[in-house]
């Protein structure tokens, strides 16, 4: 089963949205505005830079999609709400068996999304940049805190300074989805959560299940992680995990991750989606508001640091 359409059906669905390369007209930006919350509208309209709110907005319009188009919500139907921890979840539960976890993240140039029926689900992006004023060993010394001896050893022997700061990200994801996944926010160790790499080199176009983690210096069988490119400076890794693992990071007796009758699917790749893929069960919630557009075209796309980068 390898179509977006068969994976859906089996209970996975991983979505892209390249943010870095969509520049909205103005009849693009004020649709899109009208097809989501006005809290999520007005707080979109507070970024100051345009490539974060461009990623905002696609976050939510790929968590709107899904809702509506997997889980058959229709769109104006559909109320999400965010823990106090910032997850977003549906306010109104659907009762589907077994029930769907979803998670959004956008940094660099993507947005994505991923979904799994059964499992909780965390999911990151990262984009290998330098570190700003900083150079890679001052980086790497102020960042010392947030892994491991073992994690550092993998960071620093990976070859050159960039190849060391691509598997610095790397580790970074993978903390990130599962922190993601089981809602704690930032009052996470990030130290109790210790990746051992997959032996498998990580390629565009492959998705890898191999890295395993050491929860609290013991291994944890509970979690699976997915691995892959998004392209040559993305990485995006997918934390998989029981769903009475939320909101606690716990130990717990080793439970069936899905029935016999339902195996996980095979890894999934992300399906990158076009604009009008992105808004095609879109409806308007609210009335075109043109100064919001008005808005967005001031505002600078990103930070000069960032475009310097």
């Amino acid at each position: 089963c390898t179509s977006p359409a068969e994976r859906i059906c089996m209970g996975s669905v991983r979505w892209g949205f390249r943010c870095g390369s969509w520049t909205p007209s103005r009849s693009e930006w004020l649709f899109a505005a009208r097809c989501v919350q006005q809290e999520e509208k007005d707080r979109i309209g507070q970024f100051v830079f345009a490539k974060d709110a461009k990623s905002a907005m696609a976050g939510r319009l790929l968590l709107r999609k899904f809702v509506c188009e997997v889980m058959g919500i229709p769109w104006s139907q559909i109320r999400l709400n965010r823990s106090p921890r910032g997850k977003p979840y549906l306010a109104v539960t659907t009762g589907s068996d077994p029930p769907w976890s979803f998670n959004i993240s956008h940094q660099g140039d993507y947005a994505v999304l991923a979904a799994q029926q059964g499992m909780q689900v965390g999911v990151d992006v990262m984009k290998t940049t330098l570190p700003g004023s900083n150079s890679i060993p001052e980086f790497f010394r102020i960042m010392t805190r947030q892994f491991t001896a073992h994690e550092w050893s993998t960071i620093q022997s990976a070859g050159s300074e960039r190849q060391q700061l691509a598997a610095f990200y790397r580790h970074w994801t993978l903390k990130e989805s599962f922190i993601k996944a089981i809602g704690t926010g930032l009052g996470f160790n990030l130290q109790r959560a210790e990746f051992h790499l997959s032996p498998e080199l990580l390629t565009q176009g492959k998705v890898l299940r191999q890295t395993k983690m050491h929860l609290d210096e013991e291994p944890d069988d509970l979690w699976i992680f997915e691995e892959s490119l998004l392209d040559v400076d993305h990485h995006v890794a997918v934390a998989l995990g029981p769903a009475d693992e939320a909101g606690s990071a716990k130990r717990k007796p080793l439970v069936l991750l899905v029935s016999s009758s339902q195996p996980l699917p095979p890894p999934a790749a992300f399906t990158l989606l076009s604009f009008g893929e992105l808004i095609a069960s879109a409806s308007p919630l609210t009335e075109e508001d043109a100064a919001y557009w008005d808005s967005f075209r001031m505002k600078a796309e990103a930070p000069q640091r960032q475009k310097d980068t």
